[in-house]
């Protein structure tokens, strides 16, 4: 590994320092709030009008229902929790029969609970019902979360749950896999940043180290449906990144999230986007910036240095299927063994960067 990680050093010049941002439960944020500050898998029930839920698929509208579990020490909460659906994609009933969900909780009521401190969470579900393959995606798509977790603190924290689902107009229970993500506003707490509401911006607005770092990641899990310039119609910026600032200007700090569309998850509804030509997911594409090649080496660096915590987090997901595990595992390691050859990094990297933009760009 030594004689790897120099051999990029001289092909590429300069490296930057980073700081090894490995987690795991003994070692998590501890400014993160309670529901994130474990990687355990959460027992859950959801007892709501489910069938009505995914009929009418509201994305205004809540509707009652209970949610419950039960603490560490065996004490069962119920709370009380209003319910919707939430999304674009997977919300359309043509691509999950089952769509993604939005709990609102009642601050008053999760005082001094795991959840204390939760108000709005999105909780990404299993898409189709009938199809237990699809839990795998949820469980592939988690990983995603962690792994650009290990790699900085400006990320999303995710909690896995086992739900089980109990539809009050009759029709039969399930257990399926899910997991919720920390509020857009919560992350900006914790890392000490505040979220910033804009339209499009420039290459020169982002902060090139975090930039960089999101690029590469991008790149390593097989993603290419973001842009950290440009927003979806009517949204604000920018597709599938929320941007963050400490001092409320620039530079902007790009977080990523949604990774369901990317090569590690390989969903079978997923498509590359049309504007890159590409034949499928897996297909991996560097979409990094020219001017930000400089830093390339110190970005590149973090991952081999992360290497190992990486594939921990693999490792100790115990719920993956063995062919999920065999696939993640191979994925990862095409992407490791490409950024520890100098060739390789020319190749997919230097020569595939892309010239700095006067101006926004579109997803």
């Amino acid at each position: 590994m030594k004689s790897r990680i120099c051999t990029l050093v001289v092909l590429l010049l300069a490296v930057s320092p980073f700081v090894d941002a490995r987690q795991d439960d003994s070692d998590i944020d501890q400014t993160a709030a309670p529901l994130f500050g474990s990687h355990s898998l959460l027992q859950v029930s959801i007892e709501a009008p489910l069938t009505t839920l995914m009929k009418e698929r509201p994305v205004d509208e809540y509707l009652d229902g209970i949610f419950s579990y039960s603490e560490d020490d065996g004490t069962r909460r119920t709370l009380d929790i209003k319910i919707r659906t939430r999304g674009k994609f997977r919300r359309k009933e043509k691509h999950c029969d089952f769509a993604p969900i939005r709990l609102n909780f009642r601050k008053k009521q999760v005082v001094d609970t795991v959840f204390a401190g939760q108000d709005k969470l999105k909780l990404v579900t299993h898409c189709q019902n009938s199809k237990p393959y699809y839990e795998q995606l949820v469980l592939r798509e988690f990983l995603a979360y962690r792994f650009l977790n290990v790699l900085t603190d400006k990320s999303y924290r995710v909690r896995l749950l086992q739900i089980n689902y109990i539809d009050t107009e009759g029709a039969d229970q399930m257990t399926k896999l899910g997991f919720v993500i920390e509020d857009d506003e919560d992350v900006a707490k914790r890392i000490g940043m505040h979220l910033i509401k804009t339209g499009f911006v420039t290459d020169h607005d982002l902060d090139r180290a975090e930039q960089n770092l999101v690029s590469v990641f991008q790149f390593m899990i097989g993603n290419t449906e973001y842009s950290m310039l440009g927003p979806e119609p009517g949204e604000y910026c920018c597709h599938n990144i929320d941007l963050m600032s400490a001092t409320k200007r620039t530079p902007f700090t790009p977080v990523a999230y949604d990774f369901d569309f990317s090569g590690l998850v390989n969903a079978p509804y997923a498509a590359p986007n049309p504007r890159f030509e590409l034949s499928s997911v897996r297909q991996r594409l560097y979409r990094g910036l020219c001017t930000n090649n400089e830093l390339l080496p110190g970005t590149l660096q973090r991952f081999l240095d992360n290497e190992d915590a990486i594939y921990a987090v693999v490792d100790e997901l115990d719920l993956l299927s063995s062919r999920s595990r065999r696939d993640v595992t191979r994925y990862l390691g095409i992407f490791y063994k490409r950024i520890a050859e100098p060739k390789s990094v020319d190749a997919l990297f230097i020569r595939k960067c892309n010239d700095a933009s006067q101006g926004p760009r579109a997803p």
